[in-house]
């Protein structure tokens, strides 16, 4: 398999960051991870940010997070043909419950429309891809135990079998979020597939899979 990862953004309740590029950002209060888009984390502005739900908010930011670590530039002009692989764990119940209490306190007659478009499991993917002009395959996956593996190789696949020049591959939940972008020629720096789906298959934690990927990038003299 000749597919590498050649970036990965990640963002936990302490901060955000890069991984390949070992940039670290910690937030100076809770509710900071909701205003992402005020740290420069995006090429340019993203549109109704404060509208998205806060699943949508933390996938779009670790994208473009992933996007910076691996150097690959987006703009609203221009489509790419990179598509998107996410699961999270319990998709979109937040959403649905938000919706549903809106629902009740409107009398069971109205609610309101932005809550609703959220209560698909593969809306912030859908955010995701009308933002970074992606124009690749979309595909929210889940399992009752981690898929974060197994997403990798659907992604790897989707390369090999040229539906994508490039996939992006993660995982997002209300405090915490994690996505590789992958693609098909290795560059200077960027980490082995297997090595890396061998990390993710072995760690569940974020913390726990970028120390694992530093030790790897010294143990490769590329730190």
């Amino acid at each position: 398999m000749s597919v590498c990862v050649l970036g990965a953004g990640w963002i936990t309740p302490g901060g955000y960051g890069c991984m390949r590029r070992k940039l670290h950002y910690d937030f100076h209060a809770p509710d900071e991870r909701y205003a992402l888009s005020k740290h420069d984390i995006f090429s340019y502005p993203f549109k109704n940010f404060g509208r998205l739900d806060s699943l949508s908010r933390i996938t779009v930011a670790a994208v473009a997070l992933a996007f910076r670590d691996a150097e690959k530039p987006y703009s609203p002009d221009c489509k790419q043909a990179i598509g998107i692989v996410g699961t999270s764990k319990d998709g979109s119940l937040v959403s649905d419950r938000e919706y549903f209490k809106d629902y009740m306190q409107g009398g069971r007659t109205l609610s309101r429309a932005n809550l609703f478009i959220y209560t698909l499991p593969s809306s912030p993917l859908g955010e995701a891809a009308i933002h970074f002009g992606l124009r690749g395959p979309l595909v929210y996956a889940t399992a009752s135990t981690d898929t974060l593996p197994a997403l990798m190789t659907i992604g790897a696949d989707m390369i090999d079998a040229h539906q994508s020049n490039m996939m992006l591959v993660g995982r997002a939940e209300q405090d915490e979020a994690l996505y590789f972008l992958l693609g098909g020629n290795s560059e200077q720096g960027s980490f082995s597939f297997l090595d890396m789906q061998s990390i993710v298959s072995t760690m569940d934690d974020i913390p726990s899979i970028l120390q694992a990927s530093s030790d790897l990038q010294e143990k490769k003299g590329v730190a």
